[in-house]
């Protein structure tokens, strides 16, 4: 078991996501930043999909009651183990009765820490990722306990997993046009590409709002598909970038697409980081 001492600004428990329901309304859902997952679980051996938890802005406190290995990948948020600093992207042993705690942001806004076997919660239509109305609980709580798999430490290994984590700090969000593009006049298309686009503090799992308007006179399309990382442009003029928590379907414009890699920079940026849109040389229509 882990307990939670304290859950940190939002911390939830996210795994690849629910893929196959999305015709049912149900959103994908998932780590935010799926590279830091899926390498945080790869460091110490696990499968891509075991659960892990994500941490947003400020880590939790947690005690660990079995011996197990963890990693952390993605955002630096200092952590320390029974009050010793540990490095990120490593595999770090954890004895019973340690205790996991974070301080301050270096670097990001998300961290995924993982633990062998996976955090073992409830799994809801194949997947342990946390949503309101779809698993009992959207966020972690003081005093939860997280069922793990005990496991003997990790010897000295071998060889290695090489962490890329330049991607943190990119500026420039890669995209596709989107079903809706052509609808744009050249004076929007200019301002898309070149122009500074700020996070706003309308944030969140479900989506990304941008400060920066873009004078707008398209009309609402027929109710259609969106994914995360569709790019919405509203009728005021703001662009909303959709998340993984984001809804199956919009009736704004869709006028460009971000690449996977892209979303998990956007997962990234706080309230005020700047982005520029890059197209990328691959038409989807």
């Amino acid at each position: 078991m882990v307990k939670v001492l304290h859950p940190g600004f939002y911390s939830t428990i996210q795994d690849l996501g629910r893929k196959e329901f999305q015709h049912l309304g149900v959103p994908i859902s998932g780590a935010m930043d799926l590279n830091a997952a899926t390498m945080a679980n790869a460091i110490i051996g696990n499968e891509d999909n075991c659960a892990v938890i994500e941490i947003t802005m400020l880590g939790p406190k947690l005690e660990f009651h079995c011996n197990t290995t963890i990693s952390i990948v993605g955002g630096d948020f200092s952590p320390k183990l029974n009050g010793v600093e540990i490095p990120n992207n490593s595999a770090i042993n954890i004895s019973k009765g340690d205790v996991l705690a974070f301080g301050s942001v270096k670097s990001g806004f998300r961290a995924c820490l993982s633990v062998f076997g996976g955090f073992q919660s409830e799994m809801v239509l194949k997947s342990r990722s946390m949503y309101h109305g779809i698993t009992e609980a959207s966020n972690l709580k003081k005093d939860d306990l997280i069922k793990i798999k005990p496991s003997s430490h990790l010897k000295n290994k071998y060889s290695s997993i090489r962490v890329v984590e330049d991607y943190i700090s990119n500026s420039d969000i890669n995209v596709f046009k989107g079903p809706e593009f052509e609808m744009l006049n050249e004076s929007q298309i200019n301002k898309v590409f070149n122009g500074k686009f700020s996070i706003s503090k309308e944030n969140n799992r479900m989506a990304y709002q941008l400060n920066e308007q873009i004078d707008n006179d398209l009309k609402d399309i027929i109710t259609s598909l969106v994914l995360p990382g569709t790019v919405q442009l509203t009728p005021s003029g703001k662009l909303i970038v959709l998340m993984r928590d984001c809804q199956t379907t919009g009736g704004y414009p869709r006028i460009l697409q971000l690449s996977e890699s892209s979303i998990n920079t956007l997962a990234q940026k706080k309230v005020g980081d700047e982005i520029s849109f890059k197209l990328l040389d691959y038409d989807l229509n």
